[in-house]
């Protein structure tokens, strides 16, 4: 079962390139012949553009906390709303067939954001986004691939008991480590164990030791070197995947090590 729904979780601090490891990744399962579900869970949602998805249809792709008329049908409760009764298990299972953005091979789910997600409101739309994210990870078959904000807030501790793989990227720099620390802290409450850490933007040497050292309880993946075809594919708009081979490479190589750690138990 593992070989064919593997579930893995990505983040870190903005800008530390999290969605380009996802959408390779993506790519990467796809190419596989994997069925992959790709969750763009961070409010500023920019894997459409990684995965290669054209500003004028990513443009076209309604983010699910944005489906006002379908969240208050499923859980009886209009969004925005607090308290009152609403159903907590509303019907998600057939979201990706339905409002998913297909892209070679791989469905997209753009999650967007209640406007009071961050706070673990009791609202309709918050429900219902952990709701469809649990039924992702939890109940498909499907290759699933998070791309998350530099948190854990749409996880729960029944979620995470299923994910396969928390990745954190990290770049060289004090604050990027930071980061990684705190989400670290944040998983070990939630009872994930395992915690992996890809380093991207490597330029040497000192850079992956300084990364190396600052690890403390976290497993690491391997790391990205810093690849200005990845800025160049973002400034046109196009996928990583297609455009540069090295970062697939190594980013290959990084799916190939947690394949081998996992398949291993």
């Amino acid at each position: 079962m593992l070989e064919c729904s593997m579930k893995i979780a990505v983040t870190g601090k903005g800008g530390v390139g999290k969605t380009t490891l996802a959408s390779v990744l993506s790519h990467l399962f796809a190419v596989d012949g994997k069925k992959v579900i790709s969750v763009d869970a961070d409010p500023d949602a920019n894997l459409a553009s990684a995965l290669g998805i054209s500003r004028e249809e990513a443009e076209k792709i309604r983010p699910i906390a944005d489906l006002s008329d379908l969240i208050e049908e499923r859980t009886g409760a209009k969004p925005g709303s607090m308290g009152g009764v609403f159903k907590i298990n509303p019907k998600v299972d057939d979201l990706p067939e339905h409002v998913g953005f297909p892209v070679n091979g791989i469905t997209l789910l753009v999650m967007g954001k209640s406007k009071a997600a961050s706070s673990g409101c009791y609202c309709p739309e918050n429900i219902f986004l952990r709701r469809l994210l649990k039924h992702l990870v939890i109940e498909r078959n499907e290759v699933v691939i998070v791309d998350m904000e530099a948190g854990i807030e749409h996880l729960t501790r029944g979620t995470t008991d299923a994910v396969d793989a928390f990745i954190v990227v990290v770049e060289p720099g004090q604050r990027s480590m930071l980061t990684a620390e705190t989400v670290r802290d944040l998983a070990q409450q939630l009872g994930i164990r395992r915690v992996f850490v890809v380093a991207n933007k490597v330029r040497n040497a000192e850079d992956l030791a300084f990364i190396q050292k600052g690890i403390q309880n976290m497993e690491f993946l391997g790391h990205i070197s810093y690849d200005n075809a990845v800025t160049e594919a973002d400034i046109k708009g196009v996928a990583p995947f297609r455009y540069s081979p090295k970062t697939v490479e190594e980013i290959k190589t990084i799916k190939t090590e947690l394949e081998k750690i996992l398949y291993a138990g």
